[in-house]
């Protein structure tokens, strides 16, 4: 992992921006979120890596948690935040532009993540079955799933575009 202040610096910067496009500009209910929270936490995970990610993934769950609750803290969702940064970090560091590389991490984070592990969090912290949350868990992935593919495909490019630049 390398570590100096500018990166260290870029890297508090998305977890910041991952705060307020998280607590600020999503859509949430007691058992699901969509938003843009997800693009800070790949925009690391493509620069820096799956350490850098996943570590902005677990600080940004937990700043927000204290600064904006929006529940109580649960440890949990703090653990699906790490995977998710650290799934985009192995798919997204250091590659080309990729469809493949991109619908895995995108379905791993959405399908295994989401829809699995932190659906199990809520059956823990709501005590409702894992059965009756899965519909409003499953539509949010519908939607969410095209949003992240495209989104991220746009940022990959862009992020291409100005690290060629940057060198001519």
């Amino acid at each position: 992992m390398k570590m100096n202040l500018r990166i260290m610096i870029q890297v508090c910067m998305l977890i910041a921006l991952e705060i307020v496009l998280s607590r600020f500009c999503s859509i949430a209910t007691p058992i699901m979120k969509i938003g843009f929270g997800f693009v800070p936490i790949a925009m690391c995970g493509m620069l820096f890596g799956p350490v850098w990610a996943g570590f902005a993934g677990g600080i940004a769950d937990i700043i927000g948690a204290i600064l904006f609750p929006i529940g109580a803290f649960f440890p949990g969702f703090t653990v699906s935040a790490i995977l998710t940064g650290v799934v985009f970090g192995l798919f997204l560091f250091n590659r080309k532009e990729s469809w493949e590389y991109l619908g895995c991490a995108v379905s791993i984070n959405c399908i295994v993540i989401s829809l699995g592990l932190s659906t199990y969090w809520l059956t823990i912290i709501t005590g409702s079955p894992f059965i009756a949350l899965l519909p409003a868990r499953v539509l949010q992935n519908i939607i969410i799933i095209p949003v992240q593919l495209i989104v991220l495909r746009l940022i990959q490019k862009l992020l291409i575009f100005y690290s060629k630049k940057q060198y001519v």
